[in-house]
């Protein structure tokens, strides 16, 4: 694991919607912008200032190059979405970020590409024997060419993992953008790709970029056999995000008392990348209400771990996920200006607090990143923990949910360094 990843703590935000792009643009907007790149991406550097305010120091971007729709169908790895204006917008966010000393982390989706893809719609009108055929399954011999999709999803093309032309794809997108300033990357979809894949793909960039970080986004199976079979340094820890908005929606710290010894194993493996909410979860002010979900901060931002916070939790933005057509809408919303403190109402004022002093804390004691946790008192409704780090620094935190939401975090000597 790269030296500053250990003090990593991202703002994750989608470009696309954070900066109000069409998201499923007409055939006209899609013309208008391939024509005149709109220049949206910009309208992310003014929130540098708030990244660097609250105390993060890393920019987890979502998709931005060439798509037909939502960013995650490609249709051209070596291009910024027209949408979202072009490679110069990129090398201006990217120079701004590092005068603020702020990481960047470009989203990677290499397991499948849109099916509006160049070379994806060369294959299948060129058949078998086109040079872009092996980049991806398709079936040509059953009558009309039929193709693997990503999760069933028909616009989605899977990559053929298997082909050395689609490794060495992947090794040129990570490597040209890595080039011009980026430090790593997100593997989108990274559980639907072989870890063989990885373990062949990552070291050839490592070799250029021994810094790049890669996080690998993987929902369910063994996390810790995932990291090191793959050579990823890390994966997206789904677990701990079920476990903590669950128990604190239902009123039941035993879950979360077993997924923290789940973690507390990971840790011994890897530093898994905590959150808790993403561009395709329900905002975690909507899941929990609001005084919860200032306790969701403050387990994201007490256990081991490399937090990233969703661009708009901070504030309690609100957005339910459906499982429709369009259902990421809603946690996907425009951005705007990044707001002054006096714009805000008490309760966003309030959680805006509790994320800054709850960061403060985690630079305060950096040794958190690979803390363990020990639960110490446990019921429904209360529940107090220590983390513990590896030369023996600990701290306490006390989570009550009756009769209001309140928590606690003291020092070895009993003294309170964060309360609400």
């Amino acid at each position: 694991m790269s030296d500053w990843s250990e003090h990593a703590i991202w703002w994750h935000v989608y470009p696309l919607g954070a900066t109000g792009a069409p998201v499923r643009p007409t055939d006209d907007e899609r013309a208008a912008a391939e024509a005149e790149p709109v220049h949206r991406l910009r309208a992310l550097i003014p929130w540098l200032d708030h990244v660097r305010e609250i105390g993060a120091n890393g920019l987890l971007l979502g998709p931005i190059f060439a798509s037909h729709t939502h960013g995650y169908d490609t249709t051209d790895f070596f291009r910024i979405d027209p949408r979202l204006g072009d490679e110069s917008d990129l090398d201006d966010l990217v120079a701004a970020a590092k005068e603020r000393g702020i990481r960047i982390l470009l989203d990677g989706v290499f397991n499948h590409v849109g099916t509006q893809h160049p070379d994806f719609r060369a294959a299948v009108e060129g058949g078998p024997d086109h040079p872009a055929a092996d980049l991806f399954r398709v079936d040509f011999f059953g009558g009309t060419p039929t193709h693997e999709t990503f999760e069933g999803h028909d616009s989605l093309a899977a990559l053929n993992h298997e082909s050395p032309a689609v490794a060495d794809l992947v090794v040129d997108v990570m490597t040209t953008w890595l080039d011009r300033g980026i430090d790593g990357w997100r593997l989108d979809a990274a559980y639907s790709v072989p870890t063989e894949f990885w373990a062949r793909v990552l070291p050839r960039v490592r070799a250029d970029f021994p810094d790049a970080w890669f996080l690998g986004e993987v929902i369910h199976g063994d996390y810790a056999d995932f990291v090191i079979e793959s050579s990823a340094d890390t994966v997206t820890q789904y677990e701990l995000w079920k476990a903590i908005w669950s128990s604190l929606k239902e009123e039941n710290f035993f879950e979360l008392d077993w997924t923290l010894g789940r973690h507390n194993a990971f840790l011994e493996d890897f530093v898994p990348q905590t959150f808790v909410g993403n561009h395709d979860t329900t905002r975690i002010a909507t899941q929990v209400g609001t005084d919860k979900a200032a306790l969701a901060a403050v387990l994201l931002l007490t256990v081991g771990g490399i937090p990233s916070i969703y661009a708009g939790d901070e504030f309690g933005t609100e957005g339910l996920k459906e499982e429709r057509l369009g259902g990421d809408d809603a946690v996907r919303t425009m951005l705007g200006d990044p707001p002054a403190p006096a714009e805000l109402d008490e309760q966003a004022a309030r959680l805006l607090d509790v994320h800054r002093s709850l960061i403060a804390l985690r630079r305060d004691h950096p040794w958190l990143t690979t803390a363990r946790t020990s639960v110490v008192d446990l019921a429904n409704t209360r529940l107090v923990y220590d983390v513990t780090g590896e030369d023996g620094d600990r701290l306490r935190v006390q989570l009550e949910l009756q009769p209001a939401p309140s928590a606690r975090v003291e020092d070895e000597s009993g003294a309170t360094l964060f309360a609400i």
